[in-house]
């Protein structure tokens, strides 16, 4: 398979930016409703999370599996009926609810609410944890920190390596895969009340390590080519630079993303959502560095030489006689 991906670029484009201002549309709504451009867990706006499970052992304890909807009537008793709520473990006879900060009393009477609606706990499999605000807004300072210093370094090293505009559409590159994958959950705390936490962060840092790794293996035979490749013009070489890493960027995204996939459906709910937040990233990582990262290069240079060109000066005065 060979891609003629400058002949298309303006396909590639339309295409990041259709999905692009579909994630900032959800943005803009999702701010008016949360505050947040995503909807925040509980690791950035503080809460208590609870996570109960049925005791098995106990007989006919586990003879039907709960239902969202018998434990929304208990929080409502206790108004706590905006708390998200999710069936998990085996068999689906374990609860994780997630609400507002909750004294300690609180927290004992609503367990004890639960239990008598649910039947006898496990105790060794539940566990209520509380975060407060301060340490939700540090969790997320912190991790917007770590990706502006990421960002840094990767202009640093890419700028050293290549040149600064190398460093520049590979920025863009990571851009584009950060905003597609934060438009999508976006989107999904928008129509299925997901939540990001402290995870999505690290997921987010994990993308831009992939994505810049594939950038740079293209970048880095643009620069091969650019060097014995004589007199090929920019389009026709990162054309080449491209076809010639396609084999390997196809085979890194498919074994990254098949564990990804097996994690997503069998591991559980804690890490689903990281799950899915690296195979969205991982799958506009691939993406990016084929389809943007290089076409925007290779326009760059295109438009370079066009304004450096100098056309041969001649001589319009009279022939002398």
């Amino acid at each position: 398979m060979k891609l003629n991906l400058n002949q298309q670029r303006g396909m590639w484009w339309t295409l990041s930016a259709a999905l692009i201002l579909a994630g900032v549309i959800s943005m803009a709504l999702s701010w008016n409703q949360f505050q947040a451009p995503l909807k925040p867990g509980l690791d950035f706006v503080g809460g208590t999370r609870l996570q109960l499970e049925r005791d098995c052992s106990q007989p006919q304890n586990c003879q039907t599996p709960l239902q969202v909807a018998d434990i929304r009537k208990v929080l409502a008793e206790k108004n706590l009926a905006e708390s998200n709520v999710q069936i998990i473990g085996q068999n689906s006879q374990g609860i994780a609810i997630r609400t507002k900060p909750l004294a300690e009393a609180e927290r004992t009477q609503l367990k004890e609410a639960l239990t008598a609606q649910l039947g006898k706990l496990d105790v060794e499999k539940s566990q209520i944890d509380t975060v407060g605000p301060t340490l939700g807004r540090q969790l997320l300072a912190s991790g917007l920190l770590a990706l502006l210093v990421s960002f840094a370094a990767i202009i640093v090293y890419l700028s050293v390596r290549f040149q600064f505009d190398y460093a520049f559409f590979a920025i863009v590159a990571l851009f584009h895969d950060v905003l597609i994958t934060m438009g999508f959950f976006s989107i999904l705390g928008l129509t299925r009340g997901v939540e990001v936490n402290s995870l999505f962060i690290v997921g987010l840092l994990t993308i831009i390590g992939f994505s810049v790794n594939d950038t740079v293996v293209i970048y880095d035979r643009v620069r091969e080519n650019l060097k014995f490749g004589g007199k090929r013009s920019i389009t026709a070489t990162v054309d080449i630079a491209v076809n010639q890493t396609l084999g390997r960027s196809i085979n890194t995204s498919l074994t990254t993303g098949l564990p990804l996939i097996g994690i997503y459906i069998f591991g559980g709910e804690t890490l689903k959502d990281f799950a899915l937040t690296l195979i969205i990233g991982f799958a506009a990582g691939a993406y990016s560095s084929i389809f943007i990262a290089s076409t925007l290069l290779a326009w760059w240079r295109q438009r370079q030489e066009r304004g450096s060109y100098n056309p041969p000066i001649t001589d319009s005065s009279p022939e002398e006689t």
